[in-house]
C-alpha cells in the first residue's frame, strides 16, 4: 500500500469532532480507528515498521490512548510495556515529571522500576500537538536512564510544533498522518 493510500485509509477511520473540548478545536477522535480491526492493525504495523528486528526493551505509552496503542506495539515488537500516568494513579513508588499544557502545567508519573539504565524504549501516543506531554515523558524516561529510540504517533498537528520539539531533544519522531490546525 502506498503512503498516500495508507494516509487516506487512516484519515477515513478517524472521526473529527468540531469545537471539542472548546470552540475552535477540531478534536481528532481515534476511537473509530480503534474500532476498525483493519485500520487498527494497519496503524500498529506502520508504527512499528521502522524498528522491526531491532532490540527494543520497553514500549512506554502515555495515558490513556497511548496505553491502547503502546500495548499493541509492545506485543508486536516483543517488548515490555510501561504506563506513563497522571499523578497519583500508580500504586508503587514513582518518579514524577511536570510538563506544560496549553494553559498551565500538570504532572505525570511512572514506577521507579519501570525501566532500568540502558533500556531501549519507544514512546507511543495517539497524537502529538504542542509536544508538552511527550517532552515530559521523554525526560521522565531519561531520568531513569532509558535510551529513547523514538516517539511514535498516529496523528501529528504540525502547526503546533510538538514533533519538532521532540526532534530538538534528539528523539526521532514517527507519525502516520497529519492534520492542519489544532
Amino acid at each position: 500500500m502506498s503512503s498516500s493510500a495508507l494516509e487516506n485509509d487512516l484519515r477515513a477511520a478517524i472521526r473529527t469532532i468540531p469545537d471539542y473540548p472548546k470552540p475552535g478545536v477540531m478534536f481528532r477522535d481515534i476511537t473509530t480507528l480503534l474500532g476498525s480491526a483493519r485500520a487498527f492493525r494497519r496503524a500498529v504495523d506502520e508504527l512499528v515498521q521502522p524498528w522491526a528486528g531491532m532490540k527494543i526493551d520497553k514500549v512506554a505509552g502515555i495515558e490513556a490512548r497511548g496505553f491502547i496503542l503502546g500495548g499493541a506495539v509492545a506485543h508486536q515488537v516483543s517488548a515490555g510495556f510501561v504506563p506513563i500516568r497522571k499523578k497519583g494513579k500508580l500504586p508503587h513508588q514513582t518518579v514524577r515529571m511536570a510538563y506544560l499544557l496549553e494553559y498551565g502545567t500538570d504532572e505525570m508519573e511512572m514506577h521507579v522500576d519501570a525501566v532500568t539504565p540502558g533500556d531501549r524504549v519507544i514512546l507511543v501516543d495517539d497524537l502529538i500537538a504542542t509536544g508538552g506531554t511527550a517532552e515530559g515523558a521523554v525526560k521522565l524516561l531519561r531520568q531513569l536512564g532509558a535510551q529513547v529510540l523514538a516517539a511514535c504517533f498516529i496523528i501529528d498537528l504540525p502547526d503546533l510544533g510538538g514533533a519538532d520539539k521532540l526532534r530538538k531533544l534528539d528523539v526521532p519522531v514517527r507519525t502516520l498522518i497529519s492534520f492542519e490546525g489544532h
